[in-house]
């Protein structure tokens, strides 16, 4: 599953407050301005820090310790493709953002095909997309891979003025149907889906790395609209 066309269904929500975690279900010891999604450093030399990681640096290690350690590990693949590895939080605590999380897991091809023989099982997800189980030996391995990106999907419906008012004004607009707008920030190694059918994604790479996000869209159809 390629991470720049993770985008979950749409749930219905009545009352909207952009980015804000419900009144009493922050975490204990989350501090609610802290890690925040529009919160980015960057370090001036082509790579960023977002939830206290480093997109291209960090290993997977580093996101159980600054995460946490239940993530849900494994193999994501469609029909005829090898898969990416992906770790997957069903609910995360981002400062007061409230959140699924998505890290991927930078791997060549060829280690995951080896690792694919060797899972325990598999199961179908969503359509064809399978979920494939990781051998506990390669389990050590990939703790030492470093991530290349990671897709936060908010639990509440955003809309393109929050996104700016929060994220400053998108480098590029790209206007991929009448619902959905993807708001380029190449500087900060950001795409922000915005979908008015579905919910909303946030891409994190490493500037210096931003083609892993633009280069999938350079054949997207739709036209492209100049930042406003």
């Amino acid at each position: 599953m390629k991470f720049v066309c993770a985008i979950l269904a749409l749930i219905v929500v009545i009352v909207i407050i952009p980015f804000v975690v419900p009144i009493g279900s922050q975490s204990p010891g989350v501090d609610p301005n802290a890690n925040l999604p529009w919160q980015i450093e960057l370090d001036g030399s082509g790579g960023s820090t977002v939830f206290g990681l480093k997109p291209g640096l960090s290993t997977l290690a580093d996101v159980r310790q600054k995460l946490g350690g239940e993530i849900d590990l494994a193999i994501i693949a469609e029909p005829n493709e090898t898969g990416l590895i992906e770790g997957y939080y069903s609910q995360l605590a981002l400062g007061f953002v409230l959140a699924k999380v998505v890290v991927t897991v930078d791997a060549e091809n060829g280690a995951i095909s080896q690792m694919r023989e060797r899972a325990l099982k598999a199961k179908h997800m969503d359509s064809m997309t399978r979920k494939i189980t990781l051998h506990p030996d390669d389990l050590a391995t990939v703790e030492k891979m470093p991530i290349k990106a990671i897709s936060v999907i908010p639990t509440v419906n955003l809309d393109e003025a929050t996104v700016i008012q929060r994220f400053g004004q998108p480098g590029e607009r790209l206007a991929v149907s009448e619902k959905r707008v993807h708001l380029l920030y190449p500087e900060k190694g950001l795409d922000v889906v915005v979908d008015g059918e579905g919910k909303e994604l946030l891409q994190y790479v490493a500037p210096r790395n931003f083609a892993l996000l633009r280069e999938p869209l350079n054949a997207a159809e739709g036209g492209t609209q100049p930042a406003q």
